[in-house]
């Protein structure tokens, strides 16, 4: 990781996360980097990470708080896509931390906004359901959206 620049760390841990792979010891080293080279990383390169840490079930909150309290200002900055990553980092932090206040907490409206207007792409956790439940003989249409705008 070392040699690693920002987008190299981003992208890696996009990589894992997307194939739900938790290597611990990488995401270590990645978070270990990212503190200590926050100021490489542009705002793009920081949602991707942080999005990458809540997938895969980071349970340290001070580096979601870091790279939350770096995007603040720089909100403008980023695409629809992510800030859907920022969605989902809200409340992923939201969640696992209910007594801490996440630096975008603020601006989960706006977030969540950019959220919904993404298309939603079923998980693969989401299809291997469905697929049980036709090998069941359960046919099923509908997705079923929460308030929080999650399919299920």
């Amino acid at each position: 990781i070392g040699d690693f620049n920002p987008q190299d760390m981003a992208n890696t841990a996009w990589a894992f996360a997307t194939a739900d792979v938790a290597a611990e010891t990488l995401f270590q080293a990645i978070a270990g980097a990212a503190v200590n080279r926050i100021g490489d990383f542009s705002p793009q390169n920081m949602a991707i990470t942080v999005w990458a840490f809540a997938c895969v079930g980071w349970t340290q909150s001070d580096l979601f708080r870091l790279l939350g309290s770096a995007l603040l200002e720089r909100l403008g900055m980023l695409n629809d896509i992510a800030k859907s990553q920022l969605y989902v980092v809200t409340v992923y932090f939201q969640t696992e931390w209910p007594h801490l206040e996440f630096p975008l907490s603020a601006h989960v409206q706006s977030l969540r906004s950019a959220f919904t207007r993404q298309e939603q792409i079923p998980s693969q956790f989401q299809r291997q359901v469905s697929t049980m439940l036709e090998q069941l003989g359960w046919s099923h249409t509908f997705e079923y959206e929460t308030a929080d705008g999650f399919s299920l």
